[in-house]
């Protein structure tokens, strides 16, 4: 049934990669605290950088649950489920970390990216992840699901945002600047958003050590 893996790469990287929508999970530490989990769609927007680390684009939203948590512990779970073809469920057990606007691995990273446009989605992190445990599972129980296209309603919502106004919208927000817990989420001011790195298959500074 169940299998570990040493690494993504070979059939398992490209299953990960061919799936439309994945899932994220993280607590705080407090025992009390709240669990979250997030569906995480956009094609283009997740990466695989090296056989043990993989990152995805953070864009604008109501919440920053999942920053908050990385600041503080760093654990994390992504998921993948096979809706299409033979059954497979992904796991990726690992610690995280969100990259900011003004950290200097920014350029590198953005370049693993090159379908999306960061300045139409309101981009305010890239979150690395190193993989500590990596298995699958059988998903017998998941349903056929066809993918029919990403909803554009995110890329129209903020494409017409400027630097100024998407951080004046996350401060309006409850739990953009801290957690639903009260943890340091998002920090603000927001940075302006670099110029845009030239595209590159491995960009200088691309690989990210263990957070």
């Amino acid at each position: 049934m169940g299998k570990s893996y040493e690494q993504i790469d070979g059939r398992l990287r490209a299953f990960i990669e061919a799936q439309p929508l994945f899932f994220t999970a993280t607590a705080p530490l407090d025992g009390d605290g709240t669990v979250n989990l997030s569906p995480k769609g956009l094609r283009g927007s997740f990466a695989v950088i090296d056989e043990l680390t993989v990152a995805y684009l953070d864009f604008a939203g109501s919440n920053a649950e999942t920053i908050a948590h990385l600041r503080e512990n760093g654990r994390i779970t992504l998921m993948w489920c096979a809706f299409q073809g033979p059954p497979n469920i992904v796991r990726v057990h690992g610690r995280g970390e969100p990259v900011f606007r003004d950290d200097p691995r920014w350029s590198g990273l953005l370049a693993h990216f090159p379908d999306i446009d960061p300045t139409a989605h309101g981009l305010r992190a890239i979150i690395v992840v190193r993989a500590e445990k990596i298995r699958d599972t059988c998903g017998y129980a998941v349903p056929f699901m066809t993918y029919d296209g990403d909803r554009p309603l995110h890329g129209s919502r903020f494409a017409r945002e400027t630097d100024e106004s998407l951080d004046a919208y996350f401060r309006k927000k409850e739990h953009v600047e801290t957690s639903i817990d009260g943890l340091p989420g998002l920090p603000l001011p927001l940075p302006p958003l670099p110029p845009l790195p030239p595209r590159a298959s491995e960009p200088d500074g691309a690989r990210v050590p263990n957070p």
